[in-house]
């Protein structure tokens, strides 16, 4: 949907008249029934300014179609200003800018398309424009049916108009020329720059021809997007499925098709423990809807999962456009209903009412914008990790919003276990340890999984760096009950972690992944970035948040550090009402560790703090006292 469309001269009119920003402003009030804020006003007012300079040329056509806010079809994604025509060979052309305010920015190490810079009152890493600018090109490309179809040409860039570019920018390093070669940056005084880029693609008007074929394309996936991400995923031996897995996926893929078909809503719940190939079957499914020409989306709270599975399909090909198949969950605050053919969301346990990034920008609740804005929306569900106070992921929350929007409901659930070797029985076993609940696994007799309690958390690192050495699997993680100061977050000789002697950094924040980088083995992953993962083998180190006494196992929510968001608002609960807030501390508490101890597919080593649960869990893994039942 374009907001606002006119030709060249149209435009030029309404600057000068000084009204483009009202009729902006009224267009959005009609078409999306959304107030525009002041913030946003005067931005428009400035930016079209500078943009007026740059149209004002005589060589660019009169006719040529001008687009400002392009809403890109099925997404939230608005492209600030698009000019359309024909290029001198006569081959439809547009040209997409992305207008940024900023007057600085710098480079974030270690990344490919971050940067920071001051924006939305607050110095924030964000994308690298020119990265923005490519990326929205590449989603039209990808699933725009009239670009495909009649071969428009897309040309990307960036103008930041109050931008003073300086010797050796960090706008212009070599670690971002993958994007900036194919989606250049233009700054203060570059105004003859843009326009001499401009006319390269925009020779003839097109009076708005191309800007209408475009706006009421087809969504289709294209068939370069369907064969990249089919040879990304065979091959691939971590995306293959057995046994039942291989069941509820064509399941899936069967109520997903009648969806398209019958144009009826549903809504899929798949209820499944940790190791049993949740994950898996959403990345395969993401692949195969997509093939069969569907606008499918993999979604996600943590970001973790999704940088993981996404540097696994595309490899060393960063323009792959597979990007886009990746999402938060909070990106469907302002998506229509059934603008998607399917989402499916991984790890819906994490699934929040309103997220920290929207809480003022209408989010209402996740799960019921995800059911909303998709025909088909499968939820992949465990409700024994949800692991912060505002996770509300639960079968009945989305059964209870599935129903508000008229949507049929399956369930179904995956048992057979394929981490920890395969054993159903190390699960019970950590679930009894934690007296998360009773089983009949007292004792780990007769499990192919490797156990064992360390001393001292040094001796954790030097099982975990040897594993390593065979496939950059084993990670070193650990409760959240030490401090990740923001300013030395990228710093790897500031170590957060401190027990006696031994030191180790949380996990850095530079840009590199966790669960793949090689480096990160010297560092400590928290649930936060392990959350939906898997290794093959795992150290963990359990704070003072999970204690033994009076023979029982204990949590202190006063233990957790102060940067951890996890329980976020105990306090006042615990004011409120102490006995919620105690239950709601241990379910949560529990669920982290239970979640942690359960990343590895061979082994687990374990140290704790607390003398008591060592002692504890020591005898749990020696000789098998008779257990007494009432």
């Amino acid at each position: 949907m374009i907001v606002y469309d006119g030709l060249k001269s149209d435009f030029l009119k309404s600057v000068e008249s000084d009204t483009i920003a009202i009729e902006i402003e009224h267009t959005i009030l009609d078409k999306m029934g959304r107030h525009t804020v002041a913030n946003e006003f005067l931005s428009w007012d400035n930016s079209m300014q500078y943009m007026y300079k740059v149209m004002n040329d005589p060589m660019i056509p009169s006719d040529a179609g001008v687009a400002i806010e392009y809403n890109i079809p099925q997404t939230a994604k608005r492209v600030d200003f698009m000019i359309s025509g024909y290029d001198i060979n006569g081959t439809p052309a547009m040209v997409i800018i992305e207008l940024k305010q900023w007057s600085k920015l710098e480079k974030v190490e270690n990344t490919e398309a971050l940067v920071e810079t001051f924006t939305g009152g607050a110095i924030r890493k964000v994308v690298h424009p020119s990265y923005q600018a490519w990326s929205y090109a590449q989603l039209i490309s990808d699933y725009n049916a009239a670009v495909q179809d009649y071969k428009v040409k897309l040309a990307p860039c960036t103008f930041l108009h109050n931008y003073i570019r300086r010797d050796n920018d960090p706008i212009d390093d070599d670690q971002y020329e993958t994007y900036t070669s194919e989606a250049p940056a233009f700054t203060k005084g570059q105004v003859s720059d843009l326009r001499d880029f401009i006319k390269r693609f925009v020779n003839k008007g097109d009076k708005k021809e191309v800007l209408y074929s475009i706006d009421h394309g087809a969504i289709r996936p294209s068939k370069s997007l369907q064969d990249s991400i089919a040879s990304m995923i065979n091959g691939n031996e971590e995306f293959i499925m057995i046994d039942e897995q291989k069941v509820v996926y064509e399941e899936i893929i069967k109520l997903s098709t009648k969806c398209q078909k019958d144009h009826k809503k549903r809504t899929i719940i798949c209820k499944g423990g940790p190791g049993t190939g949740k994950s898996v079957i959403a990345v395969r499914l993401l692949a195969e809807l997509t093939q069969r020409g569907q606008f499918v989306q993999y979604v996600s709270k943590n970001q973790a999962p999704r940088q993981v599975y996404l540097q696994k399909m595309r490899g060393t090909n960063k323009k792959s456009g597979v990007e886009n198949l990746f999402k938060g969950s909070a990106s469907y605050v302002d998506v229509g209903r059934n603008q998607i053919h399917t989402l499916i969301v991984d790890e819906a346990h994490r699934l929040e009412k309103r997220s920290q990034y929207t809480r003022n920008t209408g989010n209402e609740n996740q799960i019921k914008e995800i059911i909303h804005a998709a025909v088909c929306s499968v939820f992949f569900i465990d409700e024994s990790q949800r692991v912060t106070l505002s996770d509300i992921g639960s079968v009945d929350e989305i059964k209870k919003w599935a129903e508000s929007e008229e949507s049929e409901i399956t369930e179904m659930e995956l048992v057979s276990q394929f981490r920890c070797n395969g054993s159903n029985g190390y699960i019970a076993w950590i679930d009894d340890l934690l007296e998360i609940r009773e089983t009949a696994n007292f004792n780990l007799d007769g499990l192919d999984y490797e156990v064992k309690l360390c001393d001292n958390p040094a001796e954790i690192r030097s099982i975990i760096i040897e594993k390593n050495k065979v496939s950059n699997r084993a990670r070193i993680l650990a409760g959240y009950c030490w401090n990740w100061p923001k300013e030395t977050r990228s710093n790897s000789d500031f170590h957060d972690i401190k027990i006696g002697d031994f030191e180790i950094s949380w996990n850095l924040d530079n840009g590199q992944i966790f669960a793949i980088s090689e480096n990160s083995v010297n560092e400590a992953g928290c649930i936060h970035t392990t959350q939906g993962l898997e290794f093959d083998y795992v150290g963990v180190i359990i704070g003072d948040d999970l204690r033994y006494e009076n023979e029982h196992v204990i949590t202190d929510f006063t233990k957790r550090a102060k940067t951890d968001k996890s329980l976020f608002g105990i306090k006042k609960m615990y004011r409120d009402d102490p006995h919620k807030a105690v239950a709601c501390a241990d379910e949560i508490i529990k669920n982290t560790y239970r979640t942690l101890m359960t990343r590895g597919m061979k082994g687990c080593y374990i140290y704790c703090t607390d003398p008591g649960m060592r002692e504890y869990i020591r005898r749990r893994l020696a000789a098998v006292p008779q257990r007494q039942y009432q």
